[in-house]
């Protein structure tokens, strides 16, 4: 709501204006009275997450999305992850810490599925195969065959090459949490 209010000259009647509800509501939402707080709700919360996504650094976002198709990211995760195998195999499905380096093609069809309104479910049975791919399998060179179980994801963060410095998750690669 900060970034919003200094983006319009800290008039909570324009943000009000731009998220369709009231001056009164937006003036809730940020005050700093004890008690007079008020949370937005989870449909406002989207709405004020689209309109920041909006405007927040365009030429940033452009620049990493095309970094990361042509250069590849580092996907890094936590979830359950494995190939699905008899219990009590090496390769049965757990709960992993996984941090690897996917190509751009990846990126290119995360951004294009994306872009198509495609939703978490099949942005996950898409980094699925890529790790499935890199990860179990070396690039092809073995466990060929097997189908990779990926769910339960805790959190999902993309780091560009030039990121990797600063160690910051992308704004601009696709989230599996929120779009």
């Amino acid at each position: 709501m900060r970034f919003l209010l200094a983006t319009h000259q800290d008039s909570t009647r324009k943000v009000a204006r731009m998220l369709g509800v009231s001056r009164r509501t937006v003036q809730r939402w940020v005050t700093m009275k004890p008690g007079a707080r008020r949370p937005p709700g989870p449909l406002h919360l989207r709405v004020i997450e689209e309109a920041v996504l909006a405007r927040w650094q365009p030429r940033i976002r452009a620049r990493r999305r095309a970094q990361a198709e042509a250069e590849g990211f580092v996907f890094h995760t936590r979830a359950r992850f494995g190939f699905v195998a008899p219990a009590g195999s090496s390769d049965d499905p757990r709960v992993r810490w996984i941090a690897q380096d996917l190509p751009g093609e990846v990126a290119r069809e995360l951004f294009a599925a994306r872009d198509a309104g495609a939703g978490e479910q099949q942005q996950t049975v898409i980094l699925a195969r890529a790790l499935g791919h890199a990860y179990f399998r070396e690039w092809g060179r073995r466990a060929h065959g097997l189908h990779v179980a990926f769910s339960d994801v805790e959190f999902a963060t993309g780091i560009t090459e030039g990121d990797r410095g600063v160690q910051q998750a992308s704004p601009a690669l696709p989230r599996l949490i929120r779009r």
